[in-house]
């Protein structure tokens, strides 16, 4: 079993697809319409994917903080956090900074439509040495 996919409502679909494109090197999984004409674009690689469905709504939502209920950020591992920085970077992303983390590293942000992101790169010997 895997997550397949997550929906997103975003001021700018277009916008967010471009993201998550540079950053993950994701790509336009399909692209098409919802009721009323609403813009879809799915974002993702053969396995799993983001749908970013076009608000009728300005701006984002605020932080859902980890009191509240619902979803608190979305986590990705990646095979290199440094080149991953970059690439925030090369966006005008200021990432959280990184506080020491086992079994790895890892940096949250938020994404422009103020979505919290997690990004984690695992130490490979110390995930073996937990199982």
């Amino acid at each position: 079993m895997f997550l397949e996919h997550v929906n997103f409502s975003v001021p700018d679909v277009g916008r967010a697809a471009k993201f998550y494109q540079h950053l993950l090197g994701f790509r336009i999984r399909w692209k098409g319409t919802i009721g009323e004409g609403r813009p879809v674009i799915h974002v993702g690689d053969k396995r799993c994917y983001i749908a970013f469905f076009q608000s009728d709504k300005p701006g984002p939502s605020p932080h859902n903080y980890y009191h509240d209920v619902g979803i608190n950020h979305l986590g990705f591992v990646v095979d290199n956090l440094d080149v991953m920085k970059s690439r925030l970077q090369e966006l005008n992303i200021t990432p959280i900074p990184e506080k020491p983390y086992s079994p790895g590293r890892r940096v949250h942000f938020f994404d422009p439509d103020g979505i919290e992101v997690e990004l984690v790169e695992y130490d490979e010997l110390e995930l073996e040495m937990s199982a």
